[in-house]
């Protein structure tokens, strides 16, 4: 069941409740600015009635008529509407309850109106009546209308701050899962180091990783960073992995990391999934392995490519329970902070896997 209820009521809805306000509904604050609205044009209403030189009888059933609108305001506001909300046909409800209420009103109002006049006994049925009648008419929709848009925005506001509280929720929960990953790979790649020898290469495996380190504790868990500093820690990751392959001639690693803009931003940690992935996979001390990593900044928009080899896994091998941990987590954390602003792709044969992102910074 609706109301159709006239443009300029509609409008004044739109000045009472402007758009990006998260007051209650029903709350005092709320109530107490549509009552200032409402003393403003009783105002002007006087100044009209004076400038017409109006009688007595319009200037008094003029004040009787704004008294009773923001009674009956306040009460619909703070206790009728909230009183039928959830209920079967709460509109009908509402009508009927204010009804009854501006039924039970008119003596009040037209005992007032009596002893007001002193004299006029005529007017006080009448004055009631027309005041009941334009309460119904006017008061009673339009604050079903204001107070069904405020709890629609209330709703609204209430959704967008939950849905807010979830993506930061999850980027912190992808984060933790991330960083302790790499932490793990680098440890193991250093102790494999230091089996091989005690000297320069494990010294240099350890300062790459104190610089790794510091990138994660003091600028991983910023909503941004520079992009020169997401660069810097892919270069250490790289050159932290080259270490274990050294000593190995069937290893091909090529890398073409290109100076990026100064002051170009990225979310941290997006791109060295995709390498950490490379690592894990398209490497093989038994067979022959490449890795070939290029990044480039055109015109605000980063294109980065990973191309390695992959190796079949023997029976013996124990599944990975964190393979493609870390490439499921940098999809979602895209898809929160790059809407249609990114473009994955990702192919794979039997020996060969390709990653290539494009990204609007």
């Amino acid at each position: 069941m609706t109301v159709r209820i006239p443009a300029f009521i509609r409008q004044l809805g739109v000045f009472l409740w402007p758009q990006g306000d998260d007051a209650p509904p029903s709350s005092p604050l709320t109530i107490r600015r549509d009552v200032v609205v409402l003393a403003c044009v009783w105002v002007m209403g006087l100044l009209l009635l004076l400038e017409a030189k109006a009688d007595l009888g319009l200037f008094l059933f003029w004040n009787i008529l704004a008294l009773s609108t923001a009674a009956m305001h306040s009460f619909a506001s703070r206790s009728l509407i909230p009183g039928v909300r959830g209920r079967k046909r709460p509109l009908l409800r509402y009508l009927l309850k204010a009804f009854l209420v501006l039924l039970v009103a008119m003596v009040p109002v037209g005992y007032l109106v009596v002893v007001l006049t002193n004299d006029h006994y005529d007017r006080g049925p009448v004055f009631a009546m027309l005041n009941s009648l334009f309460q119904f008419l006017f008061t009673v929709p339009l604050s079903w209308v204001l107070y069904r848009r405020r709890a629609r925005g209330q709703e609204a506001i209430e959704g967008l701050k939950q849905e807010l509280g979830q993506s930061e929720a999850t980027l912190e929960l992808l984060r933790s899962q991330i960083n302790p990953h790499f932490l793990f790979n680098a440890l193991n790649t250093l102790y494999g180091t230091a089996l091989q020898e005690n000297g320069e290469r494990t010294a240099q495996g350890i300062q790459m990783l104190g610089d790794m380190m510091r990138f994660m504790l003091h600028e991983n868990h910023q909503p941004r960073i520079l992009l020169a500093r997401e660069l810097d820690y892919l270069r250490n990751y790289v050159e932290l992995q080259s270490l274990r392959i050294a000593t190995s001639p069937g290893i091909s690693l090529d890398t073409a990391l290109d100076e990026v803009p100064l002051g170009s931003s990225i979310a941290p940690m997006l791109l060295i999934p995709f390498v950490e992935n490379a690592f894990k996979h398209g490497i093989s001390l038994q067979h022959k392995s490449w890795i070939k990593v290029s990044l480039h900044v055109t015109d605000n928009r980063l294109y980065f490519d990973v191309y390695n080899s992959i190796h079949p896994k023997s029976e013996a091998t124990l599944p990975d329970e964190t393979s493609g941990l870390g490439l499921a987590n940098v999809r979602q954390r895209l898809a929160l902070l790059y809407p249609g602003r990114h473009e994955l792709a990702i192919r794979q044969t039997l020996g060969e896997y390709f990653v290539h992102l494009t990204l609007e910074l």
